[in-house]
């Protein structure tokens, strides 16, 4: 049997996957959550095989999620279930050690495919999305971005910076989203899934 944690905020959509997943003979959900700071703890106390976690989860994302728990239980691994299939959300997955990365429209059998190749060490990754992920490229924005809409006082305090240099990363951040302001930046950051 290979044993599995479901995390994911929509209720309906969790029990659901819960209940396509226990028809298949060799899948049992040990564990269920619906909030990404919640998957470490089910997971040392379950065990689980294979994680299933969604990417936008109240608590914890479940991209940083998937880097605490490949940090503490590395025996389990993870596949990102999503509704998002942004190129950057994927390149994130993989480098915080996600094996593998589907879309919350695939097949069921899909599904359950993806879990037992994740379980035997191998990469599942959607065509589609991968060839857009790599298309996309990195990232061109740092980890310090602001997606808040903090003054850019609020922010140099926060990252113990200058207004100036917060206003130099700004201006950086608009330049290298091809954008006309800080609004706009966001946007764009966030349809491909840099921040």
């Amino acid at each position: 049997m290979i044993r599995l944690l479901l995390a994911d905020d929509q209720a309906l959509v969790r029990g659901a996957m819960a209940a396509l997943l226990s028809l298949e003979s060799d899948l049992e959900v040990v564990a269920q959550v619906e909030r990404g700071d919640e998957v470490v703890a089910a997971a040392l106390e379950h065990r689980p095989d294979v994680a299933l976690l969604d990417v936008e989860m109240p608590g914890l994302d479940g991209i940083a999620a998937t880097a605490v728990l490949r940090e503490q239980l590395p025996s389990c691994r993870v596949l990102i279930v999503t509704t998002f299939g942004r190129p950057g959300y994927l390149r994130r997955a993989v480098e915080a050690g996600a094996g593998g990365f589907v879309v919350k429209d695939s097949p069921a059998e899909q599904l359950a495919d993806a879990i037992r190749r994740i379980h035997a060490g191998l990469r599942v990754v959607d065509p589609a999305l991968a060839v857009e992920s790599l298309a996309a490229g990195p990232s061109p924005l740092t980890p310090r971005a602001s997606r808040d809409g903090s003054s850019v006082a609020d922010v140099a305090g926060r990252l113990y910076l200058s207004d100036g240099t917060v206003r130099n990363y700004l201006s950086s951040a608009i330049g290298k989203t091809g954008t006309r302001n800080r609004v706009e930046a966001v946007r764009v950051a966030e349809r491909n899934g840099w921040l």
